[in-house]
């Protein structure tokens, strides 16, 4: 089959709406990460499934996090062990299954004496109480301390463990004011989120389930032991589902969903806390990660990003109205460039933003002071009193998706006796068939097979593609050979293989979810990339 027959028959599986004689075994509303999670994990043990998302998938939260698999070192200080070991189990776990969209960084955490907790936390006032004279600072030792707990809680096998460095006349030192003579090194993981809910819906679907994007629910009522769900497409076509079973993936719109279109009675609520982020030009050499603690109590990372960039934030404020779109505030965008230059030599001002983005966090509402101390966990709640049985998600994080996906299974199983167990524990996502000590060599081989490639251009394919690059450029013998050059090495093969396998429509799609090749791209190329996707 020919790339073009390849293209044309992907567009046309995505586009249609699906029709099923049977009712669904599950409905999924909401394809950010948890829903795409849920899906796989569902579809891979044999049941039946749709999800209905609508608009792009990751459009929302799950494309607007600071990009880390992270155990959430901050945590400890609130006592969510829990969640911290449940995340630091995950990272390792993850990283095997995908090892082209994720890998591990190394973060530094310079010390300083005037370090001090965020008011109010549990650690904070017990520390006031037994050692009144630190005044709410916090000493080395516990550091030292929650870095020690943070090694040890999650098993930790592939990744190194903590130690303290010297910054005077190191490479970590040479970004930062001479104040900081010492840091904190330890581990933790990028990821590349919005591809990670992508690839999820993509083994979703080879494994039988039904993605339907630009679909938005309208409504979903109990009928006996069904669910009827009405949807309707961004051309206005309607239609009718049935499920044995809901789950609400809304994320943010979880609580509308609730109230809105499904209309159960529910005491559960959720926070939305909207977390800001600023890009900057790359601001030193080397490819750790920063994480700054401020006088206020709050932290911020900054990140390599894209090579070329560095990722700052986040931010933590209440953000009313999931319908309203979440914008880093010039409040916002000053408060992490005042942050940053309290340690970088370097002093930031707005000139310097390249590119803003903010994403709101649907925390399940514990009653929490400040949004920053609500928790990350996340609750699963199951309705079945009035007769088919919804499964409502409240909070989590993206580095326990596929263990939330797991307990919402196990939530499921008694509506579906006969389901099999967990099975999605290092199964790799599409491309991530190979070790994670294996993408240097990965990336040669790429560059070996396709000559016109130079080593940037190849490490970003096996970044987004992992062993799927070949396939992505197929038969090329030469740089003409892949069609159109949209600019920074994006090709017409490239965004036609986007088009057909996951589920691009536009250019930002591209641009912003698939890729963050946007930040390299003028606006008269992605408009020439968005006229081109509407013909094709």
């Amino acid at each position: 089959m020919s790339r073009t027959d390849t293209f044309s028959q992907g567009c046309d599986e995505v586009a249609e709406a699906p029709t099923r004689q049977d009712p669904y075994d599950l409905f999924i509303i909401g394809g950010g990460i948890n829903g795409c999670g849920i899906a796989r994990d569902a579809a891979g043990r044999g049941m039946s499934v749709a999800l209905a998302e609508m608009n792009d998938l990751a459009s929302a939260t799950s494309s607007a996090s600071t990009k880390l698999f992270h155990g959430g070192l901050r945590y400890l200080e609130y006592f969510e062990i829990n969640l911290v070991r449940h995340a630091l189990e995950e990272r390792e776990t993850l990283l095997k299954a995908m090892p082209h969209i994720s890998w591990p960084m190394r973060f530094v955490l310079p010390y300083h004496k005037e370090m001090r907790f965020e008011g109010g936390t549990p650690t904070s006032r017990i520390l006031n109480i037994v050692m009144p004279w630190t005044r709410g600072r916090r000493p080395a030792w516990l550091i030292r301390l929650g870095l020690f707990l943070y090694d040890n809680l999650g098993g930790r096998k592939i990744l190194p463990g903590a130690k303290t460095i010297s910054l005077n006349g190191t490479a970590e030192g040479a970004p930062l004011q001479p104040q900081y003579q010492k840091a904190f090194e330890y581990s933790d993981c990028w990821v590349e989120d919005s591809r990670l809910v992508v690839l999820n819906a993509r083994d979703a679907e080879e494994r039988g389930a039904d993605i339907m994007l630009r679909t938005k629910v309208v409504s979903a009522a109990r009928e006996g032991d069904l669910w009827e769900i009405v949807t309707e497409t961004a051309s206005g076509e309607t239609q009718t589902h049935h499920a044995k079973m809901l789950i609400n993936a809304g994320g943010p719109w979880v609580g509308n969903i609730i109230q809105s279109k499904v209309r159960v009675n529910s005491t559960e609520g959720v926070r939305l806390v909207r977390g800001s982020h600023i890009v900057t030009p790359r601001l030193y050499d080397h490819d750790k990660c920063y994480f700054f603690q401020g006088t206020d109590g709050r932290i911020i990372f900054a990140i390599p990003y894209e090579t070329d960039f560095t990722l700052i934030g986040t931010t933590d404020a209440d953000h009313e109205d999931p319908d309203q779109k979440p914008v880093c505030t010039p409040e916002e965008q000053s408060y992490l460039l005042n942050f940053a230059n309290t340690y970088f030599k370097r002093q930031l001002t707005d000139a310097d933003v390249v590119w803003t983005y903010s994403g709101v966090r649907p925390l399940y509402d514990d009653g929490a002071s400040s949004a920053a101390a609500a928790t990350r966990d996340y609750t699963l709640k199951v309705e079945a009193a009035g007769g088919a049985p919804i499964l409502n998600i409240f909070g989590g994080k993206i580095t326990t998706y596929r263990k939330l996906a797991e307990d919402t299974m196990d939530k499921v199983a008694p509506f579906f006796p006969d389901m099999p167990g967990h099975w999605t524990a290092e199964v790799p996502l599409p491309g991530g068939d190979f070790g994670v000590s294996e993408v240097d060599a990965l990336i040669a081989k790429l560059q070996a097979d396709f000559g016109f490639l130079d080593p940037k251009w190849a490490k970003r394919l096996i970044r987004a593609y992992g062993t799927e690059s070949w396939d992505v450029l197929g038969d090329a013998k030469s740089r003409e050979d892949l069609g159109i050059d949209f600019g920074a090495t994006l090709t017409e093969a490239e965004v036609r293989w986007l088009m057909a396998r996951e589920y691009a429509r536009t250019a930002d799609d591209v641009l912003w979810r698939r890729s963050k090749l946007g930040l390299r791209l003028t606006p008269d190329q992605a408009k020439t990339l968005d006229d081109w996707m509407a013909a094709a």
